[in-house]
């Protein structure tokens, strides 16, 4: 039941806070603290189950949610499915490690803490939602409820400008999901679920009843017309998605029947339909606008769970689901998806060596990180996908860090442009050597984090048969960039004499300007020790995720 409680704690936190009077507002944060403690220690007993030489799912849990006879159109069937494999446990530890320091973060915040602390921790369920969930209406749900809030976390507690940053984030991810429902909907009616249909062909009395075997025979009775149609149960479970042999005779999406739609096979709209949709939460350039206003305007924990945690679910749906029901679709586009991520790389970083706000400085490097995630992704090769996942993680731990540190100055000075700042590592030093860990790791210096994540995914993308090697040489400005945009910002806000623009008096500047508190040491530390530990020991991360990108490469026959 580990991931059930995974999900449904910070469900039961956030439904309790909510219940709560107002009167109790000093146990909204500690409710918080405690259900997020404990998502670390559930991730943790998730990591230590999991079984590193099994390629499958693994802590599988499956009720039947909703089973309707439909007659002649079969039976709809929906299940409550989870379950981890090494693609989706290492993005679960990440979040439940990245909901706690946001929690940790958001201590300053002190209005509207009952409905701050409810939709947070409904954030925070919805986030594991999507890593776990193995049935696709269920996994959309968790997608679909992201978007509440988030919507209200950056309009209510937000900027300036937060309305127009949450409508633009909202619109955005709700295209998105749009598209990403009408392809699920194209699979729920083009695939059957093989154990449910052959208990209800009489094949088997029991699902345990069950073998490949049986598999095999109803496969077989399907693609040859024998099975009554009111006997087929259709299904959103991934695993039967994945399967082309599920795929019913003359479906909309069956590979060797498909439709052409404008111009392209149906499975090739579908696919760049499900791409759209997971790039735009990636993002991936074009689609990538709503970012930085998202986080200019957020408040500080808001940012660190944006960019630690929600992107990730963009790479996390191109390999859950793009990738993996449509690997024709990977195949014959990889150098043009390939070509969006190298344009990411160098787009995202050009646009971060022109900034002078912290925090957009910080989200341009995150669609530039980004793109090395679809990089890797479309390089179709084991050093490319375990490089994506290993960049995710990496950067899920560094962007949470950057953004701490844009917050830290931002609170005592409410200015969070660069050219205000100078020599801040004479009052500040404690801070300073952090916000260094965090440029030089996010930058890609060997030994830390970064750095492994853009080896594996260039290796992976320079022996793709897929790729030309070009992309890889242009991929690589990307770091150089990196180290200008970072090295340029470390040089002008912490060396030299110092002087801050929003003081004039020293009086002012000695008051505000002071080093970490215990509690921005207790956010910064951890991470700055986490991004050092992946770097030197990434078989930490890599342990978990080859077996199951070894099998996903065999099975859909792209390496």
């Amino acid at each position: 039941m580990i991931l059930s409680l995974l999900i449904f704690l910070p469900l039961f936190g956030s439904l309790l806070v909510a219940l709560l009077p107002e009167s109790q507002t000093n146990k909204f944060r500690w409710i918080a603290l405690a259900v997020t403690l404990g998502e670390v220690v559930l991730a943790g007993m998730a990591y230590a189950e999991f079984n590193t030489t099994s390629s499958g799912y693994q802590l599988l849990e499956q009720a039947n949610w909703i089973t309707l006879p439909l007659g002649g159109l079969g039976v709809a069937s929906i299940d409550y499915l989870v379950g981890v494999d090494g693609i989706s446990l290492p993005l679960v530890v990440l979040s439940a490690v990245v909901m706690l320091v946001g929690v940790i973060s958001s201590w300053p915040i002190t209005h509207r803490l009952k409905a701050y602390y409810s939709l947070y921790l409904l954030l925070t369920g919805t986030v594991i939602g999507c890593f776990v969930a193995l049935d696709f209406f269920l996994f959309f749900l968790f997608f679909e409820f992201m978007l509440l809030p988030m919507y209200f976390l950056i309009g209510l507690w937000g900027g300036p400008r937060r309305e127009y940053a949450s409508i633009k984030f909202f619109l955005y991810t709700l295209l998105g999901s749009l598209l990403i429902l009408l392809v699920m909907i194209g699979l729920y009616l083009s695939v059957m679920d093989p154990v449910s249909t052959a208990v209800a062909a009489g094949l088997v009395t029991s699902p345990l009843d069950v073998t490949n075997d049986v598999v095999r025979t109803i496969q077989s009775y399907l693609q040859s017309g024998q099975l009554n149609p009111a006997q087929v149960v259709h299904t959103f479970d991934m695993r039967y998605l994945a399967d082309g042999g599920n795929y019913l005779p003359n479906a909309f999406l069956n590979p060797a029947t498909e439709p052409i739609v404008l111009g392209l096979p149906a499975r090739m709209l579908a696919f760049w339909a499900v791409f759209i949709g997971f790039a735009i939460k990636l993002p991936i350039v074009p689609l990538h606008t709503w970012l930085p206003d998202a986080h200019v305007e957020a408040p500080t924990p808001v940012s660190v769970v944006l960019a630690g945690v929600l992107l990730k679910i963009g790479g996390y749906g191109f390999l859950r689901i793009a990738w993996n029901f449509f690997p024709d679709g990977a195949a014959e586009y990889a150098q043009t998806l390939a070509g969006l991520g190298v344009l990411s790389i160098v787009y995202g970083g050009l646009n971060a060596l022109a900034q002078t706000d912290l925090k957009k400085m910080i989200a341009y490097s995150s669609v530039s990180h980004m793109g090395f995630v679809l990089l890797g992704v479309a390089s179709l090769t084991a050093e490319g996908i375990n490089g994506a996942v290993y960049q995710m993680v990496s950067h899920g731990v560094l962007s949470a860090m950057l953004f701490l540190i844009a917050g830290v100055i931002y609170d005592r000075t409410h200015d969070r442009r660069i050219d205000s700042y100078r020599g801040l590592m004479q009052p500040m030093p404690q801070y300073t050597t952090l916000t260094a860990i965090a440029f030089f790791g996010s930058l890609g210096l060997p030994g830390f984090s970064g750095f492994v994540g853009e080896l594996f995914t260039l290796m992976g993308s320079f022996q793709s048969e897929w790729l030309p090697g070009w992309l890889t040489a242009v991929a690589t400005t990307g770091i150089l960039l990196a180290a200008a945009y970072f090295l340029w910002t470390l040089q002008r806000m912490f060396f030299g004499p110092t002087w801050i623009r929003p003081f004039d008096s020293q009086a002012g500047l000695t008051s505000a300007i002071t080093d970490l508190t215990a509690r921005e040491k207790l956010m910064l530390i951890p991470l700055g020790a986490m991004a050092l530990i992946l770097g030197l020991f990434p078989n930490i991360v890599f342990n978990l995720t080859n077996a199951t990108v070894g099998q996903w490469l065999v099975k859909f026959s792209v390496e």
